[in-house]
């Protein structure tokens, strides 16, 4: 697993007996994030898919939304000052024409790995103009489907089986077929790396697709979604109230607390194939 896991020693007690023994733990590493040669986001993330990360992170901020609008990506040398490359900052390079970030929108700070939107000013900063419309995806799925994707995901997670510490977004198309599974130790940027994998392969809009992701369903997992063009997106644990919120204005199909044969529709019921309920 090269720098995604490393191993530490534990005092593990069980039964009131004490035993050392090595621990494998997820890496969490900073990842500062420049366009153009200038910083914006310094972001915790486990170091792998750096460059799908990069790249969903510029659709989630609405400065791309197509591939032909990233030129490049790539490791900055010398990143220390014996020139060592740590491979923890990278650079984006966006197509001729294309504007940079807002200056309003601009992160030039450590973001923890637990929350994709520490320092917005404002919610009206973050509702970012999406370039896809979601409202008329005409997706439909059957809940025998939506109940499936938990265990897919779940059997995916090969970084999770070794640490335990890592949480996971997937990308399912109407027939519950995984396209695309990415892990972190933050959950928005999991999602980030799902999305930037489907920009660089030249995939957007992802019309027709279900977002499903291991914990709850942030506001923040909402909005990267819908920019994203994603019409349907499931969780096993509860949304927030922005969350449900965005979801019905963007036309997003939000289901929640997925687990096992049971879940909670919050919005966009009609893309679900439901049996009428009883009567009586």
């Amino acid at each position: 697993m090269g720098r995604v896991t490393t191993r530490r020693r534990v005092i593990r007690l069980r039964d009131g007996e004490p035993t050392g023994r090595p621990d494998t733990l997820v890496a969490e590493e900073p990842l500062e994030i420049r366009v153009n040669g200038k910083p914006l986001s310094v972001t915790m993330r486990t170091p792998v898919d750096d460059f799908d990360l990069a790249a969903g992170f510029l659709v989630s901020e609405g400065v791309i939304s197509a591939a032909s609008q990233l030129v490049s990506i790539r490791y900055c040398a010398g990143a220390t000052a014996d020139g060592q490359n740590t491979y923890n900052v990278l650079d984006a390079t966006l197509a001729n024409g294309v504007p940079g970030p807002d200056p309003s929108i601009e992160r030039n700070f450590y973001t923890t790995s637990s929350c994709g939107l520490c320092g917005k000013a404002s919610l009206d900063a973050v509702r970012t103009n999406a370039a896809y419309s979601i409202v008329d995806d005409p997706l439909r799925v059957t809940a025998d489907v939506i109940v499936t994707l938990p265990e897919t995901l779940r059997a995916a997670q090969k970084v999770f089986d070794r640490t335990g510490g890592l949480h996971a977004a997937g990308l399912f198309d109407a027939d519950g077929n995984l396209l695309c599974l990415r892990e972190d130790v933050g959950r928005h940027n999991a999602v980030d790396k799902v999305v930037g994998w489907a920009v660089r392969d030249g995939q957007l809009p992802l019309s027709g697709t279900i977002l499903m992701v291991s914990g709850r369903a942030s506001f923040e997992l909402v909005q990267k979604a819908t920019m994203a063009g994603i019409p349907m997106m499931t969780a096993v644990s509860a949304p927030s109230s922005l969350a449900v919120d965005l979801a019905v204005e963007m036309g997003l199909t939000l289901i929640g607390f997925l687990r096992g044969n049971s879940m909670n529709i919050y919005s966009g019921a009609h893309r679900l194939d439901l049996e009428p309920a009883p009567v009586g």
